[in-house]
């Protein structure tokens, strides 16, 4: 077979392939692109095959860890407020949430809040609302309230927070049972939340309950034009094998919806954390609720998510962030992969703010923040190495007593023992 030398961009760039009858299709002028550097190289690969990936001892990273963690050891964490310089907690969370704000890249114009009443239904201990909130001037985010029928009202008002889940068909309906609802969906209440509907509990508590779908979850999950009817409805006749593709193609396309987000100037978290503001604004005026007590509680990203509410919405009370939470320095030898991706990544936070340093804007305000010992997804350092910084932050604001830190024997779930301690921290403190 002969071969061909081929210049490619830059003079020095010199390719020798063999040449066949493909390769000439190949570089037609309408293939070039993708047949010399996309998936169907014209040449085989060598007889020795590339490892996929690290050893099982190895940074993920390999040979370019040594440099990426030293910049994470190095980080100066500026505006910590464990640094000496900051006295007043006040005058330094001022400073703080501001910078963490701007850091979210994300503002729309400001829109009165309203909420548009889709259906009411009658749940026996509470009453069940479908609303579309505004957020946005231009966005409508699919919401349940729950307003508990026995309790004294105006009622303290709960924020539940989904989770992430790698499950992104629904959405709000994984912290609220359905009627009639999809088994596989009932499989994943039962593997992460014990089978408990969290938000009717909640409601039966006497809490008004508010739970938003998170952009790209839910309704507000990315359609396909030719996606069938039984996607599009969420029916029972979606086989198990079709949900399974689905979360498959939501989980590779994360990065490219990040990755347009930031193209278009704006970030993730900022647009997950501008919609729980406006939800928790919007619970607060409701008339049913006590605008001075509130909280918000949630798993995984929705720990996550409900942590950072508390630290930029000083009207929160009480919160409880369940299984997200670690110091990023000890993450990026082998954690990142499965937790810090571009749907949470605040761009050049670490500079700043460690993640437990946010505690401090959360202070004297009452915070737990439960994990589990088997939960795989953060390195156990990590969250010892968080846990005695909140611990060190409520200290320095002399407000010991208003955090909680907890281990649990568990993997990456909410079971029925954290969420004992969960509503009654809530109950304490709200």
């Amino acid at each position: 077979m002969r071969s061909v030398t081929i210049k490619i961009g830059d003079p020095g760039i010199v390719v020798l392939i063999p040449w066949s009858p493909m390769t000439k299709a190949n570089f037609s002028r309408r293939r070039f692109g993708s047949g010399l550097f996309g998936a169907a190289l014209p040449w085989r690969a060598a007889s020795q095959a590339v490892p996929a990936g690290p050893r099982p001892d190895e940074s993920h990273l390999g040979s370019l860890y040594p440099f990426i963690q030293h910049q994470a050891d190095t980080s100066p964490l500026a505006l910590s407020f464990l640094r000496p310089e900051f006295r007043s907690l006040r005058k330094w969370q001022g400073a703080a949430r501001a910078g963490v704000l701007d850091r979210l890249l994300y503002s729309p114009a400001p829109v009165k809040l309203q909420a548009e009443l889709v259906r009411r239904t009658d749940h026996g201990a509470y009453i069940l609302e479908s609303i579309q909130l505004q957020t946005t001037p231009d966005l409508q985010v699919p919401a349940f309230v729950l307003v508990p029928k026995n309790a004294r009202l105006p009622a303290p008002g709960i924020v539940v927070l989904h989770d992430h889940g790698g499950f992104y068909l629904w959405g709000k309906e994984k912290v609220l049972a359905q009627d009639d609802e999809h088994p596989v969906l009932t499989e994943f209440r039962d593997r992460y939340y014990a089978g408990r509907s969290i938000a009717a509990d909640l409601a039966g508590q006497g809490y008004v309950v508010i739970v938003i779908d998170m952009f790209y979850w839910g309704e507000r999950r990315l359609i396909y034009a030719d996606d069938p009817p039984e996607l599009r409805a969420r029916s029972r006749d979606l086989a198990r094998e079709q949900i399974d593709a689905f979360n498959r193609r939501s989980s590779q396309n994360e990065q490219l919806v990040a990755r347009s987000l930031m193209t278009a100037g704006i970030t993730w978290p900022g647009v997950l954390l501008w919609d729980d503001l406006r939800t928790l604004s919007y619970l607060a005026q409701r008339p049913e609720v006590d605008p001075k007590r509130l909280g918000c509680v949630g798993l995984s990203v929705g720990g996550y998510r409900s942590f950072l509410l508390a630290a930029l919405a000083p009207q929160i009370k009480a919160a409880v962030d369940v299984c997200w939470m670690t110091s990023y320095r000890r993450q990026v030898r082998r954690h990142v992969i499965n937790t810090v991706g571009l749907t949470f990544h605040i761009p050049g936070l670490y500079r700043d703010l460690d993640l437990p340093d946010l505690s401090a804007l959360v202070a004297p305000r009452a915070l737990m923040v439960i994990n589990g010992l088997r939960d795989g997804l953060f390195d156990p350092d990590g969250v010892k190495d968080a846990f005695e910084k909140i611990r060190a932050c409520y200290r320095k604001a002399r407000c010991a007593d208003r955090q909680s830190c907890r281990h649990y024997d568990a993997p990456h779930e909410f079971n029925l023992e954290m969420q004992t301690a969960a509503w009654d921290w809530l109950k304490r403190w709200i």
